[in-house]
């Protein structure tokens, strides 16, 4: 019931209504109309008692020199004010107090309902294959060594070793490759990622809380729980600020013999200013933020983003825009040109599901080329397809798949292949009558701002690093492209999130940003997590601190600058405050403060300090 009353207490409607009655408690005597009971009280009775609520639970449940907080301080002024009868400025420390934890909560409030979309990826049945019959099973069911049937389109239940059939899987979950990775028997499949074509038959390795896509869940629900909530640096400094304050106020009273004195000392004392000099700058960071499409939803996270050194980025869908696109046409056929070469290849390739023979379909399509109907297609699972285009009989795949239909390349194209290969790029070979006639290689895209917004981190002296899931020749060439020094490549969750551990335990603050379901531990592990909010995965949106709601990368180096100049506000102005609180302490026990005076020239530091804040929201940081 008393936390109840607090909440409701504390709450922004019942504030306002408290600084309404302040406010007339201040005017009213002026204009020379007296009540009978001072309107001060209501703000007292609004504001007061959640102070109150807050410094005994403090004193009851923190620990050691922690029970002391500024909100006692605060609550011992309030009563100080009450008991000389200056009820105004009892109202005005508890309600300056009031507004702060009000900014505050408005930027630390964040929604947690990731974690919930990452567990409803987990699987829930599987089809166990016993004495040659099928029959499906709930997950939870699946034991070590049961073998399964996972036919195309299904999510595999569990981690395993593929004991029948070729396919393609989509890993995307785990790994954040943009292509499906042909497996074959022997090979590991991981929980929760998606068949996509042929039916294969696995034995269970991993089952349970054991499997790949549980360690990321629990992987995100450790990191949640290691995010700490912001601690006010007035709370940093109360073990100091109370006795300080206390004692000052006993030695007056006693040295001047003038109990007013020693109240004024305490009223002024309280850290208004201090409070409300992280939450205000915060606020109006964050409203600027949101002006440049960027949303941070915790004050926590833009004050540690302006203490970064080192940002870690994610390839796919980060740097890059995670799509193949047709990027080199290599005709060996000297009576066919790139074009008529595009022809044929996306005529062969029209009946594919492989995201790669959609890619030459699509790119086909966006250029005119003409796509003409095939016959005898037929598709081998994470291989490649046969088909009969205009009299042509193509085999269209990999070089394994080539060379299963006895066609072997020459050195002449074998170096074609290995240079697309070590620019991180796909290909397609494509045969016909024993002979390799042309390749088509598919890259993802980098985006056009990747390379200028690495340069300017590295002029801010910000260490970039890229944590990717794909193969290590992709990855170092797309690195070489944007200038990424550091490159640590085919990770799974769990590794980017063990590479950003080291860097951390090497004493670096450590930004990530990506834009997976496989980000999210690492977004979370990270001291900053940063997520492309449109086109990412609402799961690396909610684990993450900051999205970017148009996916432009070049908005970091603004983040950085912006965050950095938060910071120095902070500091400007817990400063200043310190200094009008110091002034306001002297002069009070000089005697040329009154409670009701010390608590306006207090009010006015605070006024002050949200006006310094106030700047950030209009200043240019391009």
């Amino acid at each position: 019931m008393l936390k109840k009353l607090n909440t409701l207490l504390s709450g922004v409607p019942m504030t306002v209504i408290g600084g309404v009655f302040l406010f007339l408690s201040f005017v009213l005597p002026k204009a020379g109309i007296n009540l009978p009971i001072d309107p001060a009280w209501v703000s007292i009775i609004i504001s007061g008692i959640p102070l109150l609520y807050l410094a005994i639970w403090r004193v009851i449940h923190n620990p050691g020199i922690s029970k002391i907080s500024s909100a006692l301080l605060i609550v011992i002024a309030m009563f100080a004010a009450i008991a000389i009868k200056d009820l105004f400025a009892a109202g005005e420390v508890a309600f300056i107090m009031a507004i702060g934890a009000i900014l505050e909560d408005m930027t630390t409030n964040r929604a947690k309902k990731g974690l919930k979309k990452l567990i409803s990826l987990a699987p829930t049945q599987g089809r166990k294959i016993e004495n040659e019959k099928e029959k499906m099973i709930p997950a939870d069911e699946i034991q070590y060594g049961d073998i399964l049937r996972i036919l195309p389109g299904e999510t595999i239940p569990v981690d395993g070793i593929i004991v029948t059939g070729e396919t393609s899987v989509d890993q995307s979950i785990m790994t954040g490759e943009s292509l499906p990775v042909d497996k074959g028997i022997g090979e590991t499949v991981f929980c929760g990622t998606i068949n996509r074509f042929g039916a294969i038959d696995i034995t269970a390795t991993k089952v349970g809380e054991d499997s790949s896509l549980q360690k990321l869940i629990r992987m995100v629900q450790e990191a949640e729980k290691k995010q700490a909530p912001m601690q006010r640096i007035a709370d940093k400094c109360a073990s100091l600020l109370v006795p300080i304050a206390l004692i000052i106020a006993v030695i007056t009273g006693f040295a001047t013999k003038d109990i007013v004195r020693a109240v004024t000392v305490l009223v002024v004392f309280c850290p208004c200013a201090l409070v409300l000099a992280t939450p205000t700058a915060i606020m109006a960071a964050i409203g600027q933020a949101a002006k440049h499409g960027v949303i941070v939803k915790s004050g926590e996270a833009l004050e540690k983003m302006g203490h970064i050194d080192t940002i870690a980025f994610d390839k796919t869908g980060t740097l890059t825009y995670g799509r193949l696109e047709v990027s080199d046409i290599i005709s060996f056929h000297k009576a066919w040109n790139d074009t008529k070469l595009l022809s044929l290849v996306a005529s062969a390739e029209a009946k594919s599901e492989h995201p790669l023979g959609k890619a030459v379909v699509v790119c086909a399509k966006e250029k005119n080329v003409p796509i003409i109907e095939s016959k005898d297609f037929k598709m081998t699972a994470g291989k490649g397809i046969y088909a009969e285009v205009s009299g042509h009989k193509f085999v269209c795949g990999s070089e394994r798949f080539l060379a299963e239909n006895n066609i072997i390349l020459d050195k002449e194209k074998h170096d074609e292949l290995d240079k697309l290969r070590k620019q991180g790029k796909a290909s397609i070979l494509i045969a016909e009558q024993k002979e390799c006639v042309g390749i088509i290689a598919l890259s993802d895209i980098l985006r056009t701002e990747s390379k200028d917004m690495v340069s300017r981190l590295t002029a801010m002296n910000t260490r970039t690093v890229l944590l990717t899931g794909d193969n290590k020749k992709t990855a170092d060439y797309f690195a070489g492209q944007i200038g990424i020094a550091e490159v640590h490549a085919e990770l799974l969750p769990e590794e980017k999130v063990q590479s950003i551990e080291k860097l951390q335990t090497d004493k670096r603050l450590v930004c990530m940003i990506g834009d997976g379901v496989n980000d999210a531990p690492a977004l979370k592990t990270a001291d900053v997590g940063v997520a492309m909010g449109s086109m990412g995965s609402d799961i690396a949106v909610e684990a993450a601190d900051i999205a970017l709601m148009s996916d432009d990368i070049s908005k970091i180096p603004y983040l950085k600058r912006s965050s950095n100049a938060t910071v120095k506000t902070i500091k400007v102005s817990i400063t200043l405050s310190m200094c009008i609180n110091f002034l306001a302490v002297t002069l009070s026990v000089l005697g040329m403060l009154t409670p009701t005076t010390g608590a306006l020239v207090h009010n006015a530091g605070s006024c002050f300090v949200v006006l310094i804040a106030a700047l950030l929201y209009d200043r240019k940081f391009e």
